[in-house]
């Protein structure tokens, strides 16, 4: 069983690592800047020497390009996991920190080099570039700080090493930016974290019965979506169940009473299910349960069972002993693209028949085998 669940480190991880997708313009731009300007470079210079980590720059920015665009729809999937979305920052971090040593590299050498207009250059990219790491990869200090430091060191040590007035002052200027730039981003980061946090915590409350703790009806159709349609797990079953005598409960004792006969019931429900079904209140008295999975259809009908045979027992509320039933309706389905509403309506039919014929379990007379179109 899935229940909604207050926010945990690996959802805000997740969303902190799909940050890294949200800058694929500013990172065309660096990479036809970087293009455009190393080409100046060489042509204005003629040095060979640049070539090398221009060249595997240039590739680098490629493969950085490439994998930004593949894998930003896998990263903005609603149903990314964390062991994904590390393989994804993994992959999208190699390249990207790639570029930034190349990048260090061919700056400190252009800045080697004697022409004044290729140091303002040089010195114009690594500004650049240093401004799009803190906005596109602040979230993720460890890729910022890394490539930080490997695209502005080494131009600062070539200037410090020139022993140049100008040359020394642009170094010191640029290693001071740096400092205070990894102290903003470390800030930014954590409040981050808390804004993410507090996000995640109001998207869980919306997708949760706060009575019961169980998940509410958005939470069980994003589950059918990724657990059901997309998962494609076939066949399944659904129930639909209601509490018989439940509004004499409530009208004799009141809401408060009747408000624990209903989160205890679900308490019983959810300790029927195996690992990986899901349980969810729909409103009222009313509850759904999906089985996953069914090695065969009698499984449902056991379930069924075990459900009703445990709510009739009586439950403890408040020094009374309270008995209550539940009619349960189901149906079994074949077809995982069918869709959850129409399903439950199935299943809710089958449910007041249950109850019009005085029986505790009706199974809809329509078992749904529906072939996917080739």
């Amino acid at each position: 069983m899935q229940p909604a669940q207050k926010h945990s480190p690996d959802a805000i991880e997740i969303e902190l690592i799909r940050s890294l997708y949200d800058g694929l313009i500013p990172s065309i731009v660096m990479s036809a800047g970087f293009l455009l300007c190393g080409g100046l470079i060489i042509a204005q210079s003629g040095d060979a020497a640049i070539l090398i980590p221009f060249v595997a720059g240039v590739f680098a920015s490629l493969c950085r390009l490439a994998i930004a665009w593949r894998d930003a729809p896998r990263a903005a999937s609603p149903w990314l996991d964390i062991a994904e979305a590390r393989r994804l920052e993994r992959r999208f971090a190699t390249a990207y920190v790639t570029f930034a040593a190349m990048l260090g590299l061919f700056a400190a050498r252009a800045l080697a080099l004697p022409d004044q207009a290729i140091d303002k250059l040089a010195i114009c990219l690594v500004i650049g570039y240093a401004a799009g790491v803190a906005a596109g990869t602040g979230l993720r200090p460890r890729i910022a700080v890394f490539s930080l430091l490997l695209a502005v060191l080494p131009p600062a040590l070539t200037m410090l090493a020139s022993g140049k007035t100008l040359h020394v002052a642009t170094a010191l200027m640029t290693s001071a930016f740096l400092a205070g730039g990894l102290v903003s981003l470390r800030r930014r980061h954590a409040r981050a974290l808390d804004e993410i946090g507090l996000r995640l915590s109001f998207a869980a409350l919306a997708r949760r019965d706060t009575l019961t703790e169980l998940p509410n009806r958005l939470a069980l159709r994003e589950w059918f979506e990724r657990e059901v349609r997309a998962g494609n797990q076939s066949p399944i079953a659904l129930h639909c169940l209601d509490l018989n005598g439940f509004k004499p409960v409530n009208d004799s004792y009141g809401h408060p009473v009747g408000d624990a006969l209903l989160a205890a019931v679900a308490k019983r429900i959810a300790g029927t299910l195996r690992e990986g079904d899901i349980a969810a209140r729909l409103g009222g008295d009313e509850f759904a349960i999906v089985q996953l999975g069914l090695r065969n259809e009698d499984e449902a009908y056991m379930l069924a069972e075990r459900v009703a045979a445990s709510i009739a027992r009586p439950f403890a509320i408040e020094a009374r002993d309270l008995k209550v039933t539940t009619s349960v309706g189901y149906l079994v389905c074949e077809d995982p693209s069918r869709d959850l509403e129409q399903l439950l309506s199935l299943a809710d039919e089958a449910l007041y028949t249950a109850k019009r014929s005085g029986r505790a379990i009706c199974r809809h007379e329509e078992i749904i085998v529906v072939q996917a179109a080739a």
